[in-house]
């Protein structure tokens, strides 16, 4: 009898230890789960570490700005660009896109029809606002930059895209600014861009037409490339007036361009990179 009890006892201790060797595995191994599935998130989500030579930055939709809360607009995507239309001003408030060096080379001719955006609501400006009115329709987005599609050239016309502009800028620095702006998507392989409108501090500026287009006091051009494997901007500022000096004159910092506009240029970059590209330039990069 005591022989049976004795059996038993061993035969319910080893059993008790297999048991809890079993549970003990089981939380080995869901921790072992649990942890390789955070590190693994980590991985997907986090930012990797940057050098000043080699980045990894997803280059989709990199040309996008933040607007101010405070901005009126209608974000509109047309196939060559995407432009923040304010339709209280009958303008664009800015307008994006990247250009890349297989589409410098495209062979679309000018449609020259300009015509309102069928994608706006809200008013918009006609071609009669700017008839005999004694400024340019000027292009924030080229058509000389939508020569490889002929939709995006057509859509290029649309009046979402234009701002009446001085004939001596328009034709002098603004056309300067957009073939240095194709010679660097070619050299780089591309560019993203953002253009637009400086109105006045103020708030009062001339208006044309029936519509009363809002003509701006200045425009804004802001780049962003890739040289050598080092991320780099610049900006430009050219008063909406006769004139005409050397480009690099007009050269600023993206900053500067934020800080009149109170646009967030390029948000996508990482902040640490986006900090430091945004707050100087180098003009020899650009070959200015």
């Amino acid at each position: 009898m005591k022989k049976l009890l004795g059996t038993l006892l061993l035969v319910t201790l080893i059993c008790f230890i297999y048991v809890k060797n079993q549970e003990e595995q089981k939380a080995t191994a869901s921790t072992t789960i649990e942890t390789t599935s955070t590190v693994a998130t980590e991985t997907s989500t986090g930012i990797p570490a940057q050098t000043n030579t080699e980045t990894s930055v997803a280059t989709q939709g990199l040309e996008l700005p933040q607007s101010p809360d405070d901005m009126h607009e209608q974000v509109i995507v047309h196939t060559g660009y995407t432009v923040s239309y304010n339709d209280r001003l009958c303008i664009p408030n800015w307008v994006a896109y990247e250009l890349t060096r297989a589409e410098t080379e495209g062979t679309e001719t000018r449609t020259d029809k300009f015509v309102p955006d069928p994608m706006v609501n809200g008013r918009t400006a006609t071609t009669d606002d700017y008839r005999n009115s004694g400024w340019d329709r000027g292009h924030m987005a080229p058509a000389a930059d939508m020569k490889w599609s002929e939709e995006a050239m057509r859509e290029s016309f649309y009046l979402s895209n234009i701002c009446p502009q001085n004939h001596n800028n328009n034709a002098g620095v603004w056309k300067q600014l957009e073939e240095k702006t194709r010679d660097m998507a070619a050299e780089c392989e591309r560019v993203f861009v953002v253009s637009g409108p400086i109105m006045a501090s103020h708030g009062h500026f001339l208006k044309i037409g029936v519509n009363k287009v809002a003509v701006p006091k200045a425009f804004f051009k802001c780049l962003l490339a890739q040289k050598n494997d080092e991320w780099m901007t610049i900006a430009f500022i050219t008063p909406n007036e006769p004139g005409k000096r050397p480009l690099e004159e007009y050269a600023c910092t993206i900053d500067s361009v934020e800080n009149l506009t109170k646009i967030d240029f390029f948000p996508a970059m990482p902040d640490d990179i986006e900090t430091a590209i945004e707050s100087s330039y180098d003009a020899t990069l650009w070959n200015l």
